[in-house]
């Protein structure tokens, strides 16, 4: 079937209507929507701030069927749920408030607890495990965050009034983050400092927020094993992952209070 020159004439009219009105919408939705720069202008005018960590979405490892590490009848799972619950109780002393991915020896896959936390806004992700080393000798708590995670936005780059409008930030966040909860732990346990370290575990690369995953002993250390069955230990296991949740939303409240201020430059 031929196409008349006629048709082909208004099909290309209707191409160039069509591009020229995606143009304008999209000059149109830049001039609206305050640049980065204009942004933090407005923030130092006073608005209200939305809190910076409204929610802790609290991950115990493992679960159901899921053992996890198994050691002389102690089992990871049990281990998790446990510190896991008594962070939720200390974190909401804080002021903060909790959402356990799972609060009974239940089996959550992983994409079900990353799906659950990406629901929410405004929160950090805390995964608790516990490791089960090669060698006996291997002891001490380790912090992991992800260098990588999920982007925050799905839309295509070229509709620009889709897009946030601030660019994605570096992952300083969960480095942050991560940092702060192996501190305290260290401090509050005197175990071994394995220090913290990227690596893409599922949990923590796949969330959109701030999110690091602790292990917090050795199941196949005998040391380590007869501190984690004592409860006095893991209430302060949770003490130190709490703590260093409380550090990390009391530097974000304090940075955003001096850039309100105008007294520190935003990077």
């Amino acid at each position: 079937m031929r196409i008349s020159p006629k048709r082909r004439s208004s099909s290309r009219r209707a191409l160039v209507w069509t591009g020229l009105f995606l143009m304008v919408i999209c000059f149109a939705w830049l001039q609206i929507v305050p640049g980065p720069e204009r942004l933090a202008e407005t923030g130092r005018q006073g608005l209200p701030q939305k809190p910076l960590v409204a929610l802790v979405i609290i991950d115990a490892g493992h679960g159901g069927q899921d053992s996890g590490a198994m050691r002389n009848g102690i089992l990871e799972k049990d281990l998790t749920l446990d510190v896991a619950r008594r962070i939720e109780g200390l974190a909401r002393v804080h002021g903060l408030r909790t959402m356990l991915t799972r609060a009974s020896d239940t089996w959550v896959s992983l994409a079900a607890r990353v799906e659950t936390a990406n629901r929410e806004n405004d929160c950090v992700f805390i995964s608790i495990h516990f490791d089960e080393g090669h060698r006996a000798l291997a002891t001490g708590v380790q912090t992991f965050y992800a260098t990588r995670q999920a982007p925050k936005s799905m839309a295509p780059s070229w509709l620009p009034f889709l897009q946030p409008v601030l660019p994605p930030p570096v992952n300083f966040e969960s480095q942050s983050l991560a940092g702060f909860v192996q501190e305290a732990l260290v401090a509050h346990t005197h175990a071994v400092n394995r220090g913290t370290r990227a690596e893409q575990f599922f949990v923590v690369a796949n969330v959109r927020h701030p999110a690091v995953l602790v292990e917090g002993g050795f199941l196949s250390n005998n040391d380590d094993l007869a501190k984690l069955v004592r409860e006095d230990y893991r209430q302060n296991l949770a003490a130190a992952v709490t703590e260093g949740i409380v550090r990390y939303r009391d530097t974000l409240n304090q940075r955003e209070r001096a850039l309100h201020l105008g007294t520190v430059t935003p990077e």
